[in-house]
């Protein structure tokens, strides 16, 4: 499959910024120009307290709203945890799992994310699934083998709901350590990441999931990375919290 016929996901990882009043002041702003883009998919992802406000504000627009993440369990005694079906009363429609500041922070592992995924999909939510090497890792050469088994083991048991995700690649050593990953770099990964999602399915699946970009993606590299056959879109972090930022990038992503 042509990586024309795969549409350009952009979303925007907001992290743990914005008060509810700036969230949604924020979310006016990428409305005010992006409300009716049919391009590429737009989606925003603001910290639980701000989900409903920026919910609100997006409504009846192509922009959809996302969390940043959720647990694998229906309901019960997990304090401080979020179902998919609380999300889903809220309209989300993606979650962003597996996320490499969740992995290294907060001691996820793909087995854990494996279940959210799973979860997620019975939910009815598109899970955003992240997957990258670390500075050391892509320094000692095991990059490729780092990645693989986090994806084997993040979307273990799928089927036939892998087509429902989302891949992150997520090169950890290239966010804030003043190396970057050259489009090349970037490309060379998300064409390895498809073949291995072939392994575990079939190519014709692997050809149609879309793999976002999330290695500080700005609008200066935007359009050279989204412009590489195998590279479907960018999670966005420092560049979404500026709306200005991030409508540049989603208008790049054609």
């Amino acid at each position: 499959m042509s990586n024309k016929l795969r549409k350009k996901i952009i979303a925007g990882n907001w992290k743990m910024n914005k008060s509810v009043a700036e969230a949604g002041d924020l979310a006016s702003d990428i409305k005010e120009e992006l409300a009716d883009c049919r391009e590429a998919d737009v989606v925003l992802c603001p910290p639980f307290t701000a989900l409903k406000t920026v919910g609100d504000v997006i409504a009846q627009t192509h922009i959809k709203l996302g969390a940043q993440n959720m647990h694998w369990a229906k309901d019960g005694a997990y304090t401080g945890e979020i179902s998919a079906g609380m999300l889903r009363t809220i309209y989300c429609h993606y979650v962003i799992l597996g996320h490499s500041e969740r992995r290294a922070m907060f001691s996820e592992t793909d087995e854990t994310v494996n279940k959210k995924v799973k979860a997620a999909i019975a939910g009815n939510l598109v899970p955003i699934v992240c997957v990258g090497e670390t500075l050391q890792e892509r320094d000692n050469g095991t990059a490729q083998d780092v990645v693989k088994t986090q994806i084997t083991g993040s979307l273990a048991g799928l089927g036939d709901d892998l087509a429902k995700v989302v891949v992150a690649y997520e090169p950890v050593w290239a966010i804030g350590t003043g190396r970057n990953a050259t489009p090349e770099q970037a490309q060379e990964m998300h064409a390895f990441i498809r073949q291995a999602l072939g392994t575990i399915l079939n190519e014709e699946v692997a050809q149609s999931i879309r793999i976002q970009y999330g290695g500080s993606m700005k609008p200066v590299n935007a359009g050279e990375l989204l412009s590489q056959p195998d590279i479907d879109g960018g999670l966005i972090g420092g560049a979404a919290l500026d709306a200005r930022s991030f409508v540049e990038i989603v208008r790049l992503a054609k």
